[in-house]
């Protein structure tokens, strides 16, 4: 869920990366970072806990020199919501400094790191990220690229990642493309971000995706975009719940506009799952654009009823339940004048725990609502995500342990429908085999190993379990 952002090149680096990260701050709220590199060589490195606004200000940018520069801002997958998980993480190798910033999650990384450990490696983190890291300081090479990409042959996984050495600035995507990550030019300097959203406040143009696989080198002074490829398949995997809920509305994510997909997706639901009602309510922000396409095809009238306070962050990437449940109440209030004695549909992108949708709907119900029908525009999530979503447990997930009928008792809605898998991959232009849908599915193309005893089973529970 992480965004990253990467500039080689630009006598305002700093400040650039700053600007990216402000764009890609829905991606992760716990902790920012930006490390930067001189000509020479010189490193400086910030990290901080919380906002980019909150960590850096002109003072603190300012001494962060250099000609090139990455950053991030942390959504925790892997590793505790810590200062010491914190990314850019930096260390001193034989190949010089290098810091790493990474969107995804390695499945592999417990067994590596075992491994690396009992050959006598010391972790700085409880991150998957630094297991890169150690793996290149097991076989440094004279070029760091050579280094990371036989580093990179090693994990499995979701990658997205950025590598700033003495000399070089790096962009690496797994072979299966779970995250994105793109390339753009800001007039002649190349960049790099998680979403198109981060070149659109700079003004950089997007040139492409990072392809599959694929290791982007720009040396020193930027210069020529030197491209290389990891070994192996480069079957296309990647995570469709970006278009459902991660990305910002406003960006191109794999060829397509998340807006336009969003309101496809509203239109589907709603032809798939009518509702007698009279009036729309989108669970904002995530549901508006696909409460306006089920607006637009069941002609029921779409009226904002929940009004978001914009000073609270994203409740779903927030590390703790008790921050959840406390922020539904402070990030949305009901307009008693709309909804009070009204057939309401609301419409949300997503269930995964049902606590959040049982406080919404019972909101609406104190409210004046005569009658809450939920319609969520994806599948039932069911399986827990090993590439980069903070759904470890199947035990977590409500859809995994119970029936239609008993969501919705749990949630208290007066009916519940959710838009089907072959819906969902209907209304996107890339071929649905191009889509990891795991979480719904169950089908991992891509197997968590070592026995990580923080993952869930992945094999359905028991009668007795449920």
């Amino acid at each position: 869920m992480c965004g990253i952002f990467g500039i080689g090149g630009h006598d305002d680096a700093a400040n650039l990366t700053y600007l990216g990260l402000y764009s890609l701050q829905h991606r992760g709220q716990e902790s920012a970072g930006i490390a930067t590199a001189d000509d020479e060589g010189r490193f400086a490195v910030k990290v901080g806990m919380g906002h980019v606004a909150d960590i850096f200000d002109g003072e603190v940018l300012r001494r962060l020199p250099g000609r090139r520069a990455i950053g991030h801002t942390r959504y925790s997958t892997a590793g505790a919501s810590a200062l010491m998980n914190a990314q850019p993480i930096a260390v001193r190798t034989s190949m010089g400094t290098l810091a790493v910033v990474h969107n995804g999650h390695l499945t592999n990384a417990g067994e590596l790191r075992r491994e690396l450990e009992r050959s006598g490696s010391i972790f700085q983190t409880t991150s998957d990220t630094e297991v890169v890291l150690h793996l290149m300081a097991r076989n440094p090479r004279r070029d760091v690229v050579e280094s990371l990409m036989v580093a990179l042959e090693q994990v499995e996984g979701a990658f997205s990642l950025l590598l700033l050495g003495e000399e070089v600035l790096v962009a690496a995507r797994d072979r299966h493309g779970f995250r994105p990550l793109l390339l753009g030019d800001l007039d002649g300097t190349p960049c790099f971000a998680s979403e198109s959203g981060a070149f659109d406040l700079l003004g950089a143009r997007i040139v492409r995706e990072v392809e599959l696989g694929e290791v982007i080198a720009l040396r020193n002074g930027a210069g020529a975009i030197e491209s290389h490829r990891l070994c192996g398949s480069t079957r296309p995997t990647r995570c469709i719940f970006e278009h459902v809920y991660f990305a910002r509305p406003d960006s191109l994510l794999f060829g397509e506009s998340v807006a336009e997909v969003r309101r496809r997706m509203g239109a589907q639901l709603a032809r798939e799952q009518p509702a007698a009602a009279d009036l729309v309510v989108p669970v904002l922000d995530s549901g508006l654009l696909a409460g306006l396409g089920f607006s637009r095809e069941s002609g029921l009238p779409l009226e904002f009823g929940l009004i978001r306070n914009h000073y609270v962050g994203r409740t779903f990437i927030e590390p703790k339940q008790t921050i959840r449940n406390f922020g539904v109440k402070v990030k949305l209030n009901p307009v008693r004048g709309v909804i009070a004695g009204r057939r309401v549909v609301l419409v949300d992108d997503s269930i995964v725990r049902g606590t959040t949708s049982r406080k919404i709907v019972q909101m609406v119900r104190e409210a004046g609502a005569r009658e809450v029908h939920l319609r969520i525009s994806s599948p039932p999530t069911r399986w827990p995500c090993y590439y980069g979503m903070d759904t470890p447990r199947r035990t977590d997930l409500i859809a995994a342990r119970c029936e239609l009928e008993e969501i919705r008792q749990f949630i208290g809605a007066d009916s519940l429908g959710y838009l089907s898998l072959e819906g969902l991959l209907g209304v996107v232009d890339s071929p649905a085999e191009s889509f990891c849908t795991a979480c719904w599915s169950g089908d991992y193309r891509v197997a968590p190993t070592g026995g990580d005893p923080a993952q869930a089973p992945l094999f359905p529970l028991a009668d007795d379990e449920r």
